[in-house]
């Protein structure tokens, strides 16, 4: 397998030689609003992308694993795309809503696994942020909790786990041991709502899932890109060393291709 980090939750997954492109957000820098946080107020996204976007679209697959969150499918993303491309997506609902767009080979995941050109994609639960408070947030903002991950499979290539926008849960244990993956990447930018409430894994989960899964290398995704995460690369360099994981880890920076 190989990962390339573009730009937060975006990357280009290329397994059993297929390029699957993760999470669309082509915004360009400080083009859209700050989310409400009290640790910046800047504009998103923080940084460009490292590469153009006609390069980037060259896959051949798309995975959106939840359209309405804006850091993870855009205008900008919907203009440059393709309306041929295929396309997989959460549910069927948002299936429904890609069409809508004027996509036109759309599917929706599901868990017991969906197969393209010989790798089978499951949809895997995620759950972006737990309790009362996380579903007041999500209400304030108008925004849909719903998220999923998504397991990658095919014959000769380890189990890649994309973990998706998720805090840690039963859900993620438990995808963990029955799949016992290879290959995780996590969404690693401890974001919260101006409350605090977290959306995301921070350093303490991100601990756990090594520990669940000790057969696992794990990737950091989804960093320094969005202004209400309370986690960037150096920190969660910082606490690897600390826990002594650095050999557990992949920290890529925007642009970089890890071949795994």
């Amino acid at each position: 397998m190989i990962f390339q980090q573009i730009r937060g939750a975006t990357s280009i997954v290329t397994f059993n030689g297929i390029r699957f492109l993760i999470d669309p957000f082509f915004a360009s820098k400080g083009s859209l609003p700050a989310v409400p946080s009290p640790v910046n107020s800047l504009p998103n996204p923080l940084v460009e992308l490292p590469l153009p976007v006609e390069d980037i679209v060259d896959v051949d697959a798309v995975i959106v694993t939840h359209m309405h969150h804006f850091d993870h499918f855009d205008d900008a993303a919907r203009e440059a795309l393709p309306p041929d491309v295929p396309m997989f997506v959460q549910n069927e609902e948002e299936a429904g809503d890609m069409r809508a767009l004027g996509f036109v080979h759309v599917t929706a995941l599901a868990a017991e696994g969906t197969v393209f050109r010989g790798v089978t994609l499951r949809r895997t639960e995620a759950l972006h942020g737990a309790g009362e408070q996380a579903a007041r947030n999500y209400a304030a903002f108008c925004l849909p909790p719903q998220a999923c991950g998504v397991l990658f499979q095919a014959e000769g290539e380890k189990t890649f786990y994309l973990a998706g926008d998720t805090v840690w849960f039963s859900g993620v244990a438990d995808t963990l041991a029955t799949f016992r993956p290879g290959l995780v990447a996590l969404n690693a930018a401890w974001a919260q709502f101006p409350d605090g409430t977290p959306i995301l894994m921070g350093p303490e989960e991100i601990a756990l899932v090594a520990e669940h899964a000790p057969q696992a290398l794990v990737i950091a995704t989804h960093m320094d890109a969005v202004n209400h995460a309370r986690l960037d690369r150096a920190g969660l360099r910082s606490f690897v060393k600390s826990r002594g994981l650095e050999a557990r880890f992949v920290i890529p920076e925007d642009g970089e291709i890890v071949n795994l």
